[in-house]
This record gives C-alpha cells, sequence and structure tokens, in this order.
C-alpha cells in the first residue's frame, strides 16, 4: 500500500455538541451535505425527513406522504435535489431544499431500499437489502433494477462511489460488491468472514474504506479489489458509520462504545472522542468542507457535532 498523501490541518482535537431533534424517537440515521449548505438527514422512525443548518444548529422537519416509510439513506443529487430510501415503503423519495417531496415506487415488491449514493454517471444508486439487487434512479425517476453477480443472502446496505464506479458493503455475505456503470458487477470477499462490512468511503489513497461492525476492524479495497484489514483498537466498538476529512483522515463512530474515532489513511487510531449522551447510538457520520463533522444518534433522538478545534 502507498503512503497516504500530506495530511494539511489536522486539528489537534475535536469538541462534541448535541443538537436535539423536535420530534421525539425519531431514530435519526444517513446524513447527507445539500445543495443549500444545510444538513439532511432521515428520521427511519418517524417518516420524516430533517434539515440542520449548520450555522445555528436549527432544524426543520418534512414528514412523508407515506406512514410507516421508513426513511434511512440520504444523498444530494446532480439534479440539486436529495434522494432518499423508503426502506419498508419499498419507495425512493425525492425532496426539494424547498422540502417538496415525490415518491417513486420500485419495480421489485419488497426490496427494502437502504443505502443510496450519487453515482459517477450523474445518477443515483442505491442497495435493495431484501432481495439482494441494486438499483439506479435517474432525475427523471426511472428506475432500473440490476441482480446479476450478487450472491444470494449478501445483504447489500452501504453503497459510496469514485470516479469509476459504485461500491457496495454486503452486510450479510461479508463482501464489497463494485458496479460498474453498465450495472455489471463483481464481488470481492472480505479476508475475515462474517465481518459485517457497513459504512464504506472514498479514502485519499484511491482505495476506498469501509468499517466492520461485526469483526470489529476496518477495512481498505483498491480498485482492483484487494482488500486489506486493520483491527480496531477498542474491543466490542461496533463501527457503523465513516467519513473522511479535509485532511485526508477519518472520522468513525464507534456504536456501542459511544465515542467518535479519528484514524488515519495507514489505519492507525489517532484519537477518541467521548459523546456526551450515553448509550447515543451513534450511526452515520458526515464530514463537512469545513472540518466538521455531524453524526445521528440513533438511540437519543440526536444529531451530534464534532467541531475541530486547533
Amino acid at each position: 500500500m502507498s503512503a497516504p498523501p500530506p495530511r494539511p490541518n489536522r486539528p489537534r482535537r475535536y469538541e462534541i455538541r448535541e443538537h436535539r431533534i423536535p420530534t421525539r424517537d425519531t431514530r435519526p440515521y444517513i446524513l447527507a451535505l445539500g445543495p443549500d449548505g444545510n444538513v439532511w438527514f432521515c428520521e427511519s422512525g418517524a417518516d420524516k425527513i430533517g434539515r440542520l443548518s449548520p450555522r445555528d444548529g436549527a432544524i426543520a422537519e418534512f414528514a412523508l406522504p407515506t406512514a410507516g416509510a421508513m426513511p434511512i439513506g440520504i444523498v444530494a443529487g446532480a439534479d440539486g435535489n436529495l434522494w432518499f430510501t423508503e426502506n419498508t415503503a419499498h419507495r425512493i423519495g425525492r425532496i426539494t431544499p424547498a422540502g417538496a417531496i415525490t415518491e417513486f415506487a420500485l419495480p421489485t415488491a419488497g426490496a427494502g431500499p437502504n443505502g443510496i449514493a450519487r453515482g459517477p454517471d450523474g445518477n443515483v444508486w442505491f442497495a435493495e437489502s431484501a432481495v439482494d439487487q441494486v438499483g439506479r434512479i435517474a432525475p427523471d425517476g426511472t428506475i432500473t433494477e440490476f441482480a446479476a453477480g450478487i450472491t444470494r443472502g449478501a445483504q447489500p446496505l452501504a453503497p459510496t462511489a469514485d470516479d469509476r464506479f459504485v461500491w457496495i458493503s454486503e452486510a450479510a455475505g461479508s463482501a464489497i460488491a463494485r458496479v460498474a456503470m453498465d450495472g455489471s458487477i463483481v464481488e470481492f470477499a472480505t479476508p475475515t468472514p462474517r465481518s459485517g462490512p457497513r459504512a464504506i468511503v472514498p479514502g485519499p489513497d484511491g482505495a476506498c474504506w469501509f468499517v466492520q461492525t461485526l469483526s470489529n476492524s476496518m477495512g481498505r479495497i483498491g480498485p482492483d479489489g484487494t482488500i486489506v484489514e486493520f483491527p480496531f483498537p477498542r474491543a466490542g466498538a461496533s463501527l457503523r458509520g465513516i467519513d473522511r476529512t479535509p485532511a485526508g483522515d477519518f472520522l468513525i463512530t464507534e456504536n456501542a462504545a459511544n465515542f467518535i474515532a479519528l484514524m488515519d489513511a495507514t489505519g492507525t487510531l489517532l484519537a477518541e472522542y467521548a459523546i456526551p449522551t450515553p448509550n447515543a447510538g451513534a450511526r452515520a457520520i458526515l464530514v463537512l468542507p469545513d472540518g466538521r463533522a455531524f453524526f445521528s444518534e440513533h438511540d437519543a433522538g440526536q444529531i451530534g457535532e464534532a467541531v475541530p478545534v486547533d
């Protein structure tokens, strides 16, 4: 593995703040930076999409048309809107920055859409966890589904994208799937069986990095599919979310241990920061261009904020 590029302006530490969501028991999940500069997030327990202003922490909520939809994944699309998955309603939703929502039913019944990412082709790609498929939705709402190449029972979960492919973790299959823009899929098994890969993000070294929840480790997959694993020092951390900082490091959520971890692109743990609320259930994390990170406190009904302190 080649050495990572220089890391300019790495903060000495992070200060953790928290923002209470107005609705109770919302179970916030994945977050995305919107074209309006706000942080948008799914409220999986309340059938709402939330919007947080990084400027003052103000939160607005937008109710979905479908009850029991359980939104999970959200991403900014190339069309200036945000796109999200409705896991139990088996739909893809689109919300404008003003809060107008449109829903698109999936062709496959009971598909269980989960994570979602903007592909290098300008379309939005998503994992269909319940049926072991990958979906693609165009800005006009046209949906195409792909199944060939995914092992049955793999449970595709969390996608990301680089400049050529969409990469999707397979939580039950313990593999990473590489999806070309024509829908062709190749799987790469993790070295550790039953590792439980989840969130995945492009790294500063041309590879993608991902958390492995069940094996308590980090993974790195190169463009050719070669996977290297890095054991996580804190036992039972239950790693769930990951995103890359402007300095080329990674911020990671430790769901069970209740920390935010800072790790570099050699797999070295640099620091951990305690989440003030006990048993917050930290899930996804989103790093903004200014270095601040927002993360979902699924069990506490809050959005956490990690602020870099020089």
